[in-house]
């Protein structure tokens, strides 16, 4: 339970990157140098300032807050979370890819029901055959001339 109170915080953080590393590291309780190695593992992506200093935001905040605690808490070494991370960023993707198809399905349907709704046959430029019919056709191809 605590894991997914801590993805919600995660979701609802901001993406600004405003804090400079000093403070990025003091919200998440670490030193700087552990930052720039997480940063060198991939495992948080900085933004950079026009000088070339990393910039983090509170969502990153929040992310290396949990790196620290399956670190920590739950022994995952470092090569696991970033696994973990990819993973999650993975489901997010995808749930929002599912969110898209389902309204995307809803629109398909209402669109059916409109169109069924409108006439019992609502393609104009076909016609409905009877069922009872049971006449065979043979088409054979006609013979050019002379032949």
């Amino acid at each position: 339970m605590n894991e997914h109170v801590e993805q919600v915080v995660i979701g609802v953080e901001s993406d600004d990157k405003v804090l400079i590393i000093s403070v990025a590291a003091r919200m998440a309780g670490m030193h700087p140098q552990t930052l720039r190695q997480y940063d060198r593992l991939g495992l948080v992506q900085p933004g950079r300032s026009s000088g070339g200093g990393r910039r983090y935001s509170p969502r990153d905040v929040a992310l290396l807050r949990e790196i620290q605690r399956l670190s920590q808490e739950d022994g995952v070494n470092l090569a696991g979370i970033k696994r973990i991370i990819e993973l999650e960023q993975l489901v997010t993707v995808l749930q929002e890819r599912l969110a898209d198809a389902r309204t995307e399905l809803a629109e398909a349907r209402q669109r059916i029901a409109q169109l069924e709704a409108g006439s019992a046959f609502p393609r104009r430029d076909l016609v409905p055959l009877s069922r009872s019919q049971t006449a065979l056709v043979v088409w054979r191809p006609s013979r050019p001339a002379g032949q």
